[in-house]
């Protein structure tokens, strides 16, 4: 991929942050620099991420074969976060803001009244923040452009419950797919969109 995302970019600045000067490096290097160990673990999170995001943008290039004009990894003016993934429908009548989440492997992706939940190995953790932020982005999106954006949370290493999943929240409908789902469903949707 030809582009360093945001992501990639904010685990270079943490890394960087940590070693500050000579010393820093030097102490980072011998294993005595505490911030620098701590830095290097929030890094390793966020180069996690930027490889999922650019495994997504890889994944989504097929698309351009069926008219789906794309781009990655954008900023709105004024604002603090990125849009991982922006795709126009063939027809141009629909935009899909994707966001890319790296969650935990050998865990299950659920959704329940409204609520998106991340289940397995001992371990029932509520993500529905993630899904809500999806569904702010489309509409701050669909204000800038004035039409209709819809939100889809891209998720890498955690299996989705059949592959596709839709979670109403507070902040909108949202729809849920496994990285390996994100073309097929993408695909059907111009067809009728379903959410």
């Amino acid at each position: 991929m030809g582009y360093r995302n945001s992501a990639g970019r904010e685990a270079a600045r943490i890394r960087r942050t940590a070693r500050r000067g000579v010393w820093g490096h030097v102490t980072a290097w011998a294993g005595l620099n505490p911030q620098a160990a701590a830095a290097d673990a929030v890094a390793a999170r966020w180069r996690l991420g930027a490889e999922a995001e650019r495994e997504t943008a890889r994944r989504l290039r097929a698309l351009r074969l069926y008219g789906w004009r794309i781009r990655h990894d954008l900023r709105l003016t004024g604002r603090r976060f990125n849009l991982d993934h922006v795709l126009v429908s063939p027809c141009g009548t629909a935009i899909v803001v994707g966001d890319t989440k790296r969650w935990p492997v050998g865990r299950t992706v659920t959704a329940d009244r409204g609520r998106l939940w991340l289940v397995g190995k001992g371990v029932v953790e509520d993500r529905t923040k993630q899904a809500e932020d999806a569904a702010r982005y489309a509409a701050l999106v669909a204000v800038a452009v004035g039409v209709q954006v819809w939100p889809l949370l891209i998720v890498h290493g955690s299996d989705v419950r059949d592959g596709h999943l839709e979670v109403v929240t507070g902040s909108g409908r949202v729809q849920v797919v496994g990285v390996d789902q994100a073309v097929p469903v993408l695909r059907r949707a111009p067809a009728g969109w379903s959410w």
